[in-house]
């Protein structure tokens, strides 16, 4: 029991973020993002019990933000008529060959998530498609 409980200690998690733009034209930014550092969230968080809120630290979202992280370059989705198929492959290789590399430091993907956010209006020329996959090691 005791050596199950020294091993969760040490496991590390660790989350890639795929953006990916579709708006056309090249007019978004797509890119792969990883955070190099990390942040103790104790300063930001509130208990509420009892109707009652109480702050286990004040922190300004200015102190919340990284300054060190990496940021990879991926292509839009969309050109000027349409999905961009060859753009979608060339994300996808980017993708795959990091996730690759992070398999082979030996860390395993534990979740993979998904979404879009569009206004979706008339003439919506504006919108992302986001992956976050969860590691673990």
């Amino acid at each position: 029991m005791f050596m199950f409980a020294t091993s969760w200690a040490q496991t590390q998690v660790k989350i890639v973020t795929v953006i990916e733009s579709i708006v056309p034209m090249g007019m978004g930014r797509s890119r792969l993002i990883e955070t190099n550092e990390t942040i103790n969230p104790a300063g930001l968080t509130t208990n509420r019990t009892d109707g009652k809120t109480s702050e286990q630290g004040k922190v300004d979202r200015d102190e919340v933000k990284v300054e060190n992280f990496s940021e990879t370059k991926l292509l839009n989705l969309f050109s000027g008529v349409g999905i961009n198929f060859q753009n979608v492959a060339s994300n996808d290789a980017v993708v795959s060959t990091r996730l690759t590399q992070l398999l082979a430091e030996g860390w395993k993907i534990a979740h993979v998530t998904g979404g879009v956010e569009s206004n979706g209006g008339q003439d919506d020329g504006q919108g992302i498609f986001l992956t976050r996959y969860i590691l673990v090691k």
